[in-house]
């Protein structure tokens, strides 16, 4: 391993069992040895990963649910171990993986800042010497010595994250966790792994927010169902995310469906077109779409309730429905829509990956209001 080399990973690979209920509790074990179906099937999360990083770099790893991001840094944490592979860290490492990772519920803040100090082996009087940082940083001084168990989980992840941020450290792992507080406090979090990054720290930070991971990090790793799909800039990593990730504005759907095609097109409106067809006229109309970021964040929605719009008692047997959303003025960026389309008993189809569309004009799309819809039926 180079002395340059904080983390080195070389044919990493977990497997995981499914279609199998596993147990830890007697009587979970004894009911399943009674089970007659006892066929076990494996997927790989994780798929011969192999990659380095150097000694103050800050790495931010992207991909889909389910790519692998977290997995990688159970791994990396020692949380859990891989199948095949191994993962060499030099140095100390702190991970803020989920909420009130490394805390005992009976313990008090207080005790929990000397507890995770001394799982890093740090010396009582080197915890000592941080501890007034750790906890004017937090902005829970009047909690500090109430036992953890009683801490909401934004109080967990602000001293969470202070402990991690603090304590003497070599490579900082951090997962999306940060979402649970509030948002001056999540850019207070940035600010302050920005600041361990440029003191030479290591920081691995998983987000699906494509701003944080731009501003903090020089250098960005793409999952894709386990592998490793790119290394690279944010720049560079990003242009392929969304080149891969994002549909057509267009979407057809097999013989069976109700929905028979969605088109999405946007200029000055967001003009969404669904056409369908029953089997026979529908009595209970249900009729619905929701627009989101790149992140996943859900921006803004529609449906005839909601926008106090009431339609007939019924749609025709097949046509199409035009939903006008009216100069929603989108930034610069990729978004998703989903469709909610049916009678809400039987024949309905919940599309949560519909289509997506780019809006590229960044001089007059100026920012976000809450959209006007229309709903005309043909």
């Amino acid at each position: 391993m180079n002395t340059e080399t904080a983390i080195e990973v070389r044919g990493l690979s977990k497997e995981y069992a499914i279609g199998s209920n596993v147990s830890y509790t007697l009587r979970g074990a004894i009911s399943n040895a009674f089970r007659w179906n006892k066929k076990k099937e494996s997927f790989w999360a994780l798929d011969d990963l192999t990659f380095e990083i150097k000694q103050g770099e800050a790495v931010g790893i992207i991909g889909h649910n389910g790519a692998g991001k977290s997995t990688l840094l159970k791994i990396l944490s020692r949380i859990t171990y891989p199948t095949k592979g191994s993962a060499i860290l030099k140095g100390r490492v702190t991970s803020l993986l989920e909420v009130g990772t490394g805390f005992h519920p009976e313990l008090t803040g207080s005790e929990n800042i000397y507890l995770n100090g001394s799982l890093l082996g740090m010396s009582k009087s080197e915890i000592r010497s941080k501890f007034d940082e750790i906890v004017e940083f937090s902005g829970i001084e009047k909690f500090i010595y109430t036992p953890v168990k009683h801490y909401s989980s934004g109080m967990y992840v602000r001293l969470a994250f202070s402990v991690a941020a603090y304590l003497n450290t070599d490579i900082l792992l951090v997962d999306e966790v940060l979402a649970v507080g509030d948002t001056k406090f999540q850019k207070k979090c940035l600010g302050k792994m920005d600041e361990v990054a440029h003191a030479g720290k290591t920081v691995i930070f998983v987000s699906h927010k494509e701003g944080a991971i731009r501003n903090l990090t020089s250098k960005v790793i793409l999952l894709d169902c386990g592998k490793i799909a790119k290394i690279g800039t944010p720049d560079e990593v990003y242009r392929l995310y969304n080149e891969t990730t994002i549909n057509p504005g267009f979407k057809r759907y097999s013989e069976d469906s109700i929905l028979k095609s969605v088109n999405v097109n946007y200029s000055e409106n967001l003009n969404i077109e669904v056409e369908y067809k029953f089997e026979k006229e529908n009595q209970m109309p249900h009729l619905g779409y929701v627009v989101s970021n790149s992140t996943g964040e859900k921006l803004f929605a529609g449906n005839p309730s909601i926008d106090g719009i009431k339609l007939e008692n019924h749609y025709p047997k097949e046509g199409k429905v035009k939903i006008i959303v009216e100069q929603p003025r989108l930034k610069f960026g990729t978004y998703n829509v989903a469709i909610y389309f049916g009678n809400g008993l039987k024949d309905f189809i919940a599309d949560e990956n519909c289509v997506s569309f780019k809006v590229e004009d960044v001089n007059t799309n100026l920012g976000f209001i809450v959209p006007k819809n229309k709903y005309e039926f043909s």
